[in-house]
């Protein structure tokens, strides 16, 4: 166990660093930086946002981002511990009440089968025996049936199935950290980390994602080889649907 915010000033003040020179060098505000320093938690924008925040610092002044997201998770972060929804199973009377009355549905069916059949036939031959051969009806010339005739109808053609849209977020311009969900920020985290500069990941987009960047400026995004515009220079949101950014 270790002090975040201690760790975090001393090792800013070793390198000769002030708040307005990470500011400038990673992109996150200066009180935010100072709140991480103080560690007061309630003055950062969320979980999520702290988490980046602390990785991106902390690799900014040479240490182990990892190490300090797995701190922060251990004696800050809150835990979801519900105990599983309890779902009742049914018993095993009630399971074998189940099998008799499938049984005996199974049971009528079969003999209203049978019996159906037996009556087909019966009246199937009592017909069979009665009845004369039909007279043949006389045909029309050819080209009065064709004439008669409505035009064959144009088969259906089926809709073809929307193929996979992707989008490509790439770090071309420094490191950003990166967190992409979807649906929604509430939504299954499909990536969570910093992408150092070069680097590029690639999402598929079913109905939209939820991105939150960062250091946007860093950041090159596009849906289906379309770039997308007007991104923010400080840490922000961006939602990505099929057709580009809502």
């Amino acid at each position: 166990m270790f002090q975040i915010g201690e760790s975090l000033r001393e090792a800013r003040t070793r390198r000769g660093f002030t708040a307005a020179d990470v500011h400038k060098a990673i992109r996150i505000r200066e009180r935010y930086l100072t709140a991480l320093e103080e560690e007061r938690w309630d003055m950062l924008p969320g979980e999520a946002y702290t988490k980046g925040f602390l990785r991106t610092y902390s690799d900014h002044l040479g240490l182990d981002g990892q190490l300090y997201v797995d701190e922060y998770n251990a004696r800050i972060a809150r835990h979801d511990d519900d105990p599983p929804p309890f779902v009742p199973h049914p018993s095993a009377e009630t399971r074998h009440v189940r099998r008799r009355v499938f049984a005996g549905l199974a049971g009528v069916l079969v003999v209203g089968a049978a019996v159906a059949g037996l009556a087909a036939w019966r009246l199937g031959s009592a017909t069979h025996d009665t009845t004369t051969p039909p007279a043949t009806r006389p045909q029309a010339p050819t080209g009065t049936v064709a004439a008669a005739l409505p035009p064959p109808k144009p088969a259906k053609k089926h809709a073809a199935s929307r193929g996979p849209v992707f989008t490509s977020i790439s770090a071309t311009r420094g490191r950003c950290w990166l967190l992409v969900r979807a649906g929604g920020p509430n939504g299954t985290v499909l990536y969570e980390g910093t992408l150092e500069q070069g680097q590029a990941k690639r999402f598929p987009i079913s109905a939209r994602l939820w991105v939150r960047m960062g250091n946007p400026d860093a950041l090159d995004i596009t849906v289906a080889g379309k770039a997308i515009g007007g991104l923010p220079t400080f840490p922000a949101n961006v939602v990505l649907t099929r057709a580009g950014a809502a």
